[in-house]
């Protein structure tokens, strides 16, 4: 399986954070890690799928995104 879906190198928890929050938080995160590092981020506002979907387009940063039963989003970015 890629290493992409088994672990992440930083870890932000975003749930019950409003927008702007959890994409601030998760670019707080990605100032630590190095190119091709993974950032994991767990937010449960809906709008933080729409605005991950920015930071790829113009952070260049890959990012997938899943939802989980329970309503949060698991949000993964590997640094460009």
């Amino acid at each position: 399986m890629d290493r992409e879906f088994m672990e992440s190198d930083n870890l932000v928890d975003a749930r019950h954070q409003q927008c702007p929050m959890p994409l601030l938080m998760a670019k707080r995160g990605l100032r630590g890690l190095a190119s091709g590092e993974i950032l994991k981020v767990l937010a449960t506002d809906p709008g933080s799928e729409r605005d991950f979907q920015s930071l790829q387009r113009l952070g260049g940063h890959r990012v997938t995104t899943t939802q989980a039963k329970d309503g949060v989003f698991h949000h993964r970015i590997i640094k460009a």
